[in-house]
């Protein structure tokens, strides 16, 4: 009943709407993400081999499902099969897999931003919460389109929306507009490496394939072959985004700490604050390399630089452990060391403040307070 009163209510709406999905054994996920989708004014979902409930449970529901066995698999061709059932007649396309939620009212945000003229927008994705609830790490993402001219290219989930039509591609900012995922640990993750290896190796001068499957690489261990494919990303003409590069060189120092190669790892850390110097990433780098060689200046000082950078870039390349607790407990641990104890109390009170539950960093702090005290008392220089 309540989505028929939603799609009455679509019909005074300015443009129709349509969300569409690739679903394979989620039916867990069914009735949270209908409930969501109910505000379009068409939902489309292609199924790619469900044995439990979910084709049977989004029919209910009101979805129409197609069957789509895509074999060898390969995302982008199950996206584009379920964008293939998408009425012609729809204004607005939006691709929400079933674990990924729009906030309620979603829709009005959406037509409030769209205009005729738009060929994609871009809304604000919450990848994964901390554990009261709130964001941990969130980025932008395109994945709302016009019906026509767009198809998505790349085999892994890590899919992109490509643009071919003849008006100007003009993408517009979806403001409140916000999609939240609740991933299923349960999902196989195992065939994502393969799938990364075929996009690079279908779009060799593609930089951003580059740079997934070296940084899939390294995630896997596999830290030869990590250098060697990010720095081919490096040198592609096409890797231009400053975030990127230094993104690649972060993990290219990680590999060589790895092999314990901390001189290289240093030197490689240190071109990725040069190219990118307005992001934490980097610096906490050094000051991990810092407090693992125990050069208490250098870590002090990557903390401060850190530290000074006060806004995140907003990117997928943003790393929620920089922007917490970290850089100021590195920063404390290392002023202590240097019996800059003020300083070393203050960073702690600060370290606390982002993680109130931890008991390491509540004790350090009370050690630093004691110490600071000792100081004081005897009239020795702070």
């Amino acid at each position: 009943m309540a989505i028929m009163i939603q799609r009455v209510l679509n019909k005074l709406n300015q443009y129709k709407i349509c969300v569409y999905a690739v679903c394979k054994n989620e039916e867990q996920f069914v009735d949270r993400w209908m409930d969501a989708a109910a505000e379009a004014d068409a939902v489309i979902a292609a199924d790619t081999g469900s044995i439990d409930r979910t084709v049977e449970k989004l029919r209910e529901r009101g979805a129409a499902v197609y069957e789509a066995y895509i074999s060898p698999w390969r995302s982008d061709k199950a996206r584009n099969a379920a964008l293939s059932h998408v009425p012609e007649d729809a204004d607005i396309c939006v691709c929400a897999d079933l674990d990924e939620i729009f906030e309620p009212g979603w829709r009005q945000k959406l037509e409030s931003a769209w205009k005729p003229e738009h060929t994609q927008a871009r809304c604000q994705f919450v990848w994964s919460n901390n554990s009261d609830g709130t964001p941990n790490q969130q980025y932008p993402v395109e994945k709302i389109h016009r019906r026509h001219g767009f198809r998505w290219v790349h085999p892994a989930h890590e899919d992109v929306l490509k643009y071919s039509g003849t008006d100007p591609d003009k993408t517009v900012w979806a403001e409140g507009l916000i999609l939240h995922h609740y991933p299923d640990p349960s999902k196989p993750k195992a065939r994502r490496l393969p799938l990364l290896e075929l996009a690079a190796e279908e779009n060799p001068r593609d930089d951003r394939a580059m740079f997934w499957l070296g940084r899939e690489y390294f995630f896997y261990g596999k830290y030869d072959p990590a250098v060697d494919t990010l720095k081919k990303h490096l040198s592609l003409p096409s890797a231009k985004w400053a975030e990127e590069r230094s993104a690649s060189m972060g993990f290219i120092a990680r590999c060589y700490e790895a092999r314990g190669d901390m001189s290289q790892a240093k030197a490689w850390l240190f071109r990725a604050l040069a190219e990118c110097p307005d992001v934490r990433e980097p610096y906490l780098g050094l000051v991990k390399l810092g407090y693992m060689e125990g050069d208490w200046p250098l870590t002090c000082a990557m903390a401060e630089k850190g530290m000074s950078i006060i806004h995140d870039s907003g990117s997928y390349l943003v790393q929620p452990e920089s922007w917490g607790a970290a850089l100021y407990d590195y920063g404390s641990i290392s002023a202590y060391n240097m019996g800059l104890y003020e300083k070393a109390r203050d960073y702690a009170r600060r370290a606390c403040e982002h993680s109130p539950d931890d008991d390491r960093l509540q004790s350090n702090l009370s050690l630093m307070e004691k110490k600071l005290a000792e100081h004081m008392k005897g009239g020795s220089p702070l």
